[in-house]
């Protein structure tokens, strides 16, 4: 079994949507720092204040991405909606840059990003983990069985059972 198998529990897709999910959450921290670095240097137009609490807010936001980004490379199915958010928001993002901003070179890289993630978070595999999808079993027979009450229950007998 691979290593990657043996630290998440989720198909490849999920593990590289994480991975893409990461990029805009870095992007997020790398502007946290250099509002702050911008702010203690007092190279900036703003007061200080303000780039305080916009350093403050894009490291929030920064922290919030990355954990859900966390959360789809570890294989938590929890963090599946939230990154598909991130991933429509950043698409909407790329889109406003390519367009009316003016900077394609910019703004199509990054709905790509966006887009591939929603991509592989929809592909078959995907669905089949946060389903959790048996063998010979449909979509709807796996959500009309128990959802995700089913599984949090299933994982907490497997966890005090040892397994």
């Amino acid at each position: 079994m691979p290593l990657a198998d043996k630290i998440s529990p989720a198909p490849r897709e999920v593990r590289l949507a994480g991975a893409l999910t990461a990029l805009p959450g870095l992007t997020l921290m790398v502007m946290a720092v250099m509002l702050l670095i911008g702010g203690l240097t007092g190279r900036t137009s703003l007061g200080n204040s303000n780039v305080y609490a916009e350093a403050g807010f894009y490291a929030v936001l920064g922290i919030g991405v990355l954990f859900c980004a966390g959360g789809l490379l570890f294989g938590q199915t929890w963090a599946r909606s939230p990154s598909v958010v991130v991933a429509l928001t950043l698409a909407g993002v790329g889109w406003y840059t390519a367009g009316p901003s003016g900077f394609p070179v910019l703004g199509v890289p990054i709905i790509v990003v966006g887009l591939a993630v929603v991509v592989l978070l929809f592909r078959r595999p995907s669905r089949a983990w946060v389903l959790d999808l048996r063998d010979g079993e449909t979509e709807e027979e796996a959500a009309e069985r128990d959802g995700a009450e089913g599984r949090a229950a299933r994982r907490g007998q497997d966890e005090s059972q040892g397994t």
